[in-house]
């Protein structure tokens, strides 16, 4: 679940980060207002979950309270990669010396939080790996004990040798951690933190991402939620309890079992075309389901066939066939539906399909071929 940066703010400076103070605001002459009580010169940012804002033209610097007017009228109503900006945050502008980057991920190979330090901040650190990957310094934290001491000296050393400043960004780095850890967080990121000609050290920018599977236990946060900046299909998926994601290509695929979709997915590339979607019926699926995920499905006009796969076991196979069945009654599906049902109850399954326009396969390369076949029909 990814949050806006008005609230990241929050979180962090909860957390004991130095951040310059901000107001929300919807309308141009509020910018005005928020200008006036933080003082020029103010930072207008437009609040969209996606990236490259700054570049889209998306973060502005206004000098007075007239110029934030102009650049709120500016920012709000345009679109940056599809989501229209709503509402700019008006934030107190900092005079930068130096710009370094700091984040933290769930490191897949320890399985632990990874703390990664940048002194080129300010741009894109995936940019810094590509061009520049000793430029970046990883730690791993270990979670039983917290980030330690001598990580953080290992970390504040790389970025600066300024021991005041360095302090100062070891003291950051130890608050981005606790607030990491505090919020279930997947993603943590201060791009950039920067040094002020004054030799203070400020996040004057804040990203979160929270892991789905620790929102039980962040109800506050589970109502930060924007479900307008979300696509349509995966705020239907998980309103069904489906795992939805929408991709670019035109092969649909309704599978059963994150392991199997994924497994489909490579298939369906390693035959040359693209899979339009990764969406997990879930391992005990319901009519009700099939015909949601054909519905999601469906509402992706650059889909051109549809696969669905599954190999059953707690799933039961004439269920499947059923809510495909009763898909096409309520859908009024025009594209190829192919079909592999393996596994429990397949054969009711099959009598089930028996006579539909469905398009039967019995292995899944069979299907994946089938489909692909389909989609470039």
């Amino acid at each position: 679940m990814k949050i806006h940066e008005v609230e990241a703010r929050k979180i962090f400076e909860a957390h004991g980060l130095p951040v310059p103070p901000s107001r929300l605001v919807e309308s141009p002459e509020v910018a005005r207002q928020a200008a006036e009580e933080l003082g020029c010169p103010v930072v207008v940012k437009a609040q969209v979950l996606v990236g490259g804002r700054g570049k889209a033209g998306g973060v502005k610097l206004a000098g007075t309270p007239s110029e934030a007017v102009e650049k709120a009228e500016a920012i709000l109503g345009m679109e940056i990669k599809g989501l229209t900006v709503k509402k700019v945050l008006v934030a107190s502008a900092v005079d930068i010396t130096r710009e370094f980057y700091a984040g933290l991920v769930i490191d897949r190979r320890s399985r632990k939080p990874l703390m990664m330090v940048s002194p080129a901040g300010g741009i894109d650190i995936e940019e810094v790996a590509r061009t520049a990957p000793e430029k970046i310094l990883k730690v791993v934290i270990d979670p039983m004990w917290g980030i330690l001491p001598f990580q953080v000296r290992r970390m504040t050393s790389f970025l600066s040798g300024n021991r005041d400043v360095a302090r100062q960004i070891g003291r950051a780095l130890t608050a981005l951690y606790r607030a990491f850890m505090a919020v279930d967080a997947s993603l943590a990121e201060i791009n950039p933190l920067v040094e002020s000609p004054d030799g203070k050290v400020w996040a004057i920018d804040a990203k979160i991402n929270i892991d789905d599977n620790g929102l039980y236990r962040q109800k506050d946060i589970t109502e930060l939620r924007d479900d307008s900046a979300e696509d349509e299909g995966e705020v239907e998926a998980r309103l069904k309890g489906l795992s939805f994601v929408k991709l670019e290509g035109n092969v649909g695929c309704i599978v059963n079992g994150a392991g199997l979709a994924m497994a489909t997915m490579d298939m369906i590339k390693h035959y040359g075309a693209e899979p339009a979607n990764f969406l997990d019926i879930g391992g005990s699926s319901s009519p009700e389901k099939v015909l949601a995920a054909m519905h999601i499905i469906l509402r992706d006009r650059n889909v051109r066939s549809i696969l669905i796969n599954i190999f059953g076991g707690i799933t039961r196979c004439d269920d499947v066939a059923a809510g495909l069945i009763e898909a096409r009654k309520q859908l009024g599906i025009d594209v190829p539906l192919v079909v592999r049902l393996t596994g429990t109850n397949e054969d009711k399954a099959r009598e089930l399909l028996g006579g539909t326009e469905l398009i039967p396969a019995a292995t899944m390369d069979e299907g994946v071929r089938k489909a692909i076949e389909m989609a470039r029909a």
